[in-house]
């Protein structure tokens, strides 16, 4: 007589540690490679503002004050709303650029009419005189002469507790951060959240706020009076360097405890003259539109 012989429990217990055993190996390894697919993407997209950028300033002669440009709310019902950020007619979008996603980085999953204020980055912490970027007394050379607190960040966020600066588009209100529902004028602020190289989310402490990324002028003469002495590195100045920093992403940071982790690139920066980059996440939190290769 012929017999079936099935799997005894310990051969089905085998088999089951063995698939788990796989699983626990190959899943991090899908979701690694699932991750570096969106920082490919978002490279890609970077680099395709880059030359929107570059086609608006052969239009315009020179450069935008936003990425996407900056919320009109209109009444609505006694209240006021928002035109969502894809039926906006922008700098960029869509003469530009012919999505409003080359905007949005893949992991900022925001919807689109959603408007916040913007903080502005923490300020480069180094003893000013101390660290010369550009030659800006145009004397020949890069000497800590030319560090000098004028051509340094005009404002910061503190990054040891939740006290900030916003940024508004004339830089003096302060909103709070409220729903596209609340009065415009008073509660909320002028950025689209989606488009998220003009503003990014980050953490300070348990807090999230969203941080300005791009904008033409950013040191105190920039925002000022302007200067043959100040910092040449900036969007509204005729004829910026290549290694002027145009925007960077921010979504790829690991945080503990609300403190950006040590270690890894983490972000990456897009400068005038050449293609997005990888960089080290606290290095560029740290130094902003300063940072240099």
């Amino acid at each position: 007589m012929n017999r079936n012989r099935a799997f005894t429990l310990i051969e089905l217990l085998v088999v089951i540690a063995i698939i788990a055993i796989l699983a626990g190996i190959i899943f991090p390894v899908f979701a690694r490679v699932k991750l570096n697919a969106y920082k490919s993407g978002d490279m890609s997209a970077m680099n395709s503002i880059r030359n929107a950028l570059q086609l608006y300033r052969d239009d315009q002669g020179g450069y935008p004050p936003a990425l996407l440009g900056y919320i009109s709310p209109y009444e609505f019902a006694g209240g006021v709303t928002v035109v969502p950020a894809d039926q906006v007619r922008g700098a960029l979008y869509p003469r530009r650029v012919d999505s409003i996603e080359t905007l949005r980085p893949a992991l900022n999953r925001v919807g689109r009419n959603l408007m916040v204020p913007g903080i502005w980055p923490q300020v480069d912490n180094r003893p000013t005189g101390s660290a010369p970027i550009v030659d800006t007394n145009g004397d020949g050379v890069v000497n800590n002469a030319d560090d000098i607190p004028n051509a340094r960040q005009a404002f910061g966020s503190s990054y040891s507790n939740a006290t900030v600066q916003y940024y508004y588009q004339d830089r003096t209100m302060t909103p709070s951060i409220g729903a596209s529902s609340a009065s415009a004028t008073t509660d909320v602020g002028r950025f689209y959240a989606v488009s998220g190289y003009d503003v990014a989310s980050v953490k300070i402490g348990n807090s999230t706020y969203y941080e300005v990324h791009y904008t033409p002028f950013w040191t105190l003469l920039g925002t000022t009076t302007g200067s043959v002495n100040d910092d040449p590195r900036q969007l509204g100045y005729t004829e910026p360097p290549e290694t002027t920093v145009v925007t960077w992403n921010s979504f790829f940071r690991e945080y503990n405890n609300g403190a950006l982790t040590n270690g890894g690139s983490k972000d990456m920066v897009l400068q005038l003259g050449g293609a997005a980059r990888p960089v080290d996440s606290k290095l560029m939190s740290e130094r902003s539109w300063r940072f240099t290769f």
